[in-house]
């Protein structure tokens, strides 16, 4: 299928060839009819696009700053690398998609196959979106007025925060597409509005629909103007709808505001707010977010969970069926809106020059008959002395910035990228050399010319896509951690126990591999040792996926996993029990701020802390091991220092944890065979010691190894 992309590094929008995605658990797969181009938001994407490094910056200051810290505690070289992968990874356009359903996914009763729905999918000729920002179109609405119904919840939902009453006065600043929307939809509501923008074209369609207008750049003053409509005693409220950097409109809809008034901002405007202006007037001031309730919800938009309508009326679902009950019924008329219809093929008649005159709503329309191709190909390429090839499954950031550019290092024989929605498949096979692309990881499974199978996706897929693989016969690569719980690490082993002679699993605990870790186990002899990791993680928000149990596991068993390797890798022994405890006076198991005890075996001892309350200017990881008379300090993996080491000093470098090392080993590995890289008893106490830290928290005590 194609699909419009912006590419963020060369600043071109191209129509990019992708696998069709995946239909997933609560999605709805559609293959699309039409979509709408907004002008406003995705002209600020292909233009940040277009731009140079420098305006890139200038734009994005936050980010400049994320930057200048990682310089601090990475080095120069891998946080270029950072940020130019960052940049080679397309953005999708479009959020105003109409079709019909061809697919419905588990835990989805309200969709059935044909029905016409309108989404917030991209410009694609198949999207796969969660049931909850999908709306069946009643049939008196055709399909081009149907691609308006996004755009305009976002107005709808300004609205609702203004909460009009019958004969009030609203003002509308900037008469762009939502703004029109949003004044029509007003003046329904029994509201006398008042648009004001720069374009005399979208304020004569305005007048149109009986909306008076105020245009500044005909001298016209608009508070005055307000002010004089409304017997000077000021509106009753003010939507903003426009896009620009100045503070003056902010303070203009303040001036024009009546005592206490509300002033709703739904676009994009500079807030330096004065005191002044809102304290004599007790004005109310909000900023609206998108579609409306749910949106950014993980738990709403994703996983299909439903506010309850009693307690929260309106959703970004309601807001959509609202804006097609309108097209139903007349009350929005979005046909005078529409400036051009464009076949998908020639999409640059739109995306070439976005700033034309006259352009208001743009829409696409896609061809009918598609075939849903679950695999593209990317290189036609052969790989010699090889007697397998790999395929991956996921295309995640980690993927595109850490275990590709190792494996093209290593001339790795990669033939597929898998990942559910397609689109990153087919960006990260044009990057890693790939042959194909695919939006179905099973095909990977079943090719006979597959040798060794990477899994890189979220962690609760893992356990169930390890099994699958070893059951295929593959040799497995997975990222950490392993799984998330005993019954899934029970059954992995099982699998593992039965697997075909020579079948390896290996789990991506990289340190191990890195230079400074093997110069330190060198050099520290058989001993044992007392060792101290620190990571210094960062604070991650609460709704991040990695805190979530049931797909991420919680950083401990999902991130702290790799320290536990790494001591047993230094001690050269296997933990025999596990001590945890956590920050905090009712520490939750949920921890992210923890200090974890190891014993080992061989009488070594390791204390990994575990923390996310920490400064980012300071290094991330940084361990000491002290042995018989010599103690080792690595400093984020690039400084190593050695105290009362004879022959050894120091050891400076790069930083490398290890990804390249271990990557080239598993890339001679699918060529030649061999040992496994970790052993998987290894691998198991790992991943048990993982499960103990936090059974030691539940229940406040020493946890034993078996």
């Amino acid at each position: 299928m194609k699909q419009i992309i912006q590419d963020l590094k060369s600043g071109a929008t191209i129509l990019e060839e992708v696998p069709v995605p995946q239909v997933k658990n609560g999605y709805v797969l559609i293959q699309t009819s039409h979509t709408l181009v907004s002008l406003g938001t995705e002209r600020m994407l292909v233009e940040f696009g277009k731009a140079n490094l420098i305006d890139k910056a200038r734009k994005e200051p936050d980010r400049v700053k994320q930057v200048l810290d990682k310089i601090k505690t990475d080095g120069l070289q891998p946080t270029l690398e950072a940020v130019f992968n960052k940049l080679g990874q397309p953005l999708p356009l479009g959020y105003c998609n109409v079709g019909k359903v061809v697919a419905v996914g588990k835990g989805v009763a309200e969709f059935v196959v044909g029905d016409r729905v309108a989404s917030n999918g991209n410009h694609a000729e198949f999207v796969c979106v969660p049931k909850n920002l999908v709306a069946k179109i009643p049939d008196k609405v055709s399909d081009e007025e149907a691609t308006f119904t996004v755009i305009g919840a976002i107005g709808l939902q300004g609205i609702r925060l203004v909460n009009p009453q019958i004969g009030e006065t609203v003002v509308v600043i900037g008469m762009g597409l939502i703004g029109l929307i949003t004044a029509e939809l007003l003046k329904a509501n029994g509201c006398t509005v008042i648009g004001i923008d720069l374009d005399e074209q979208k304020l004569a369609i305005a007048n149109q629909k009986g909306i008076l207008t105020i245009n500044p750049k005909n001298g016209q003053d608009p508070v005055q103007g307000v002010l004089d409509n409304t017997n000077q005693a000021g509106c009753d409220a003010v939507v903003i709808t426009a896009s620009a950097k100045d503070d003056g409109i902010i303070h203009q809809a303040a001036e024009m505001s009546r005592k206490r008034g509300r002033i709703v901002l739904v676009g994009v405007i500079g807030l330096h707010l004065q005191r002044a202006d809102f304290y004599k007037k007790e004005l109310s001031f909000q900023v609206s977010c998108s579609y409306g309730p749910g949106r950014y919800d993980e738990d709403y938009e994703n996983r299909g969970h439903d506010y309850p309508l009693p307690y929260v009326r309106w959703t970004e679902k309601r807001n959509f069926q609202t804006i097609l009950q309108t097209l139903s019924t007349g009350a929005l008329d979005v046909k005078p809106l529409i400036t051009e219809i464009v076949e998908l093929e020639n999409y640059l008649q739109i995306y070439g020059d976005m700033r034309k005159a006259g352009s208001i709503a743009s829409i696409l329309r896609f061809p009918r008959d598609v075939k849903q191709e679950a695999v593209v190909s990317v290189h036609s390429k052969s790989f010699e002395n090889n007697t397998g090839k790999m395929g991956i499954i996921g295309a995640g950031n980690f993927a595109s910035s850490t275990i590709v550019p190792a494996l093209k290092k290593a001339k790795a024989p990669i033939k597929y990228i898998a990942s559910g929605q397609g689109l990153t498949a087919k960006i990260l096979a044009k990057k890693a050399g790939a042959e194909k692309a695919t939006s179905d990881y099973k095909i990977i499974l079943n090719d006979p010319e597959i040798n060794t199978v990477i899994i890189t996706t979220r962690h609760n897929l893992h356990a169930p896509m390890v099994i699958e693989s070893l059951q295929a016969g593959k040799n497995v690569f997975v990222e950490k951690p392993l799984c998330l719980n005993e019954n899934e690490l029970n059954e992995i082993c099982q699998i593992y126990k039965n697997a075909p002679a020579g079948t390896t699993l290996t789990v991506g605990f990289n340190r191990r591999f890195s230079p400074f870790a093997n110069k330190i186990k060198q050099l520290s002899g058989n001993g044992a040792k007392n060792i101290i990791a620190t990571m210094n993680a960062g604070f991650a928000p609460p709704e991040a996926w990695v805190h979530d149990l049931e797909i991420g596991g919680g950083r401990i068993i999902g991130e702290a996993c790799h320290f536990i390797d790494l001591c047993s890798f230094i001690a050269d022994s296997k933990v025999t029990a596990v001590c945890m405890t956590a920050l905090g006076v009712n520490p939750q198991e949920n921890t992210d701020n923890a200090s974890i005890v190891l014993q080992y075996e061989n009488g070594s001892n390791a204390v990994i802390n575990y923390f996310a309350n920490g400064s980012k200017s300071y290094q991330k990881e940084r361990v000491e091991v002290f042995s018989q008379g010599q103690v080792f300090i690595l400093d984020n993996w690039r400084k190593l220092k050695g105290y009362g080491i004879k022959g050894f000093s120091r050891m400076t470098g790069r930083m490398d944890k290890g990804h390249k090392n271990q990557f080239k080993l598993l890339a001679d590995h699918v060529r030649h065979g061999g040992q496994p890289l970790i052993t998987f008893d290894s691998i198991v106490n790992t991943t048990k010691a993982s499960f103990a830290c936090i059974e030691s928290l539940k229940n406040n005590k020493w946890v034993s190894i078996q």
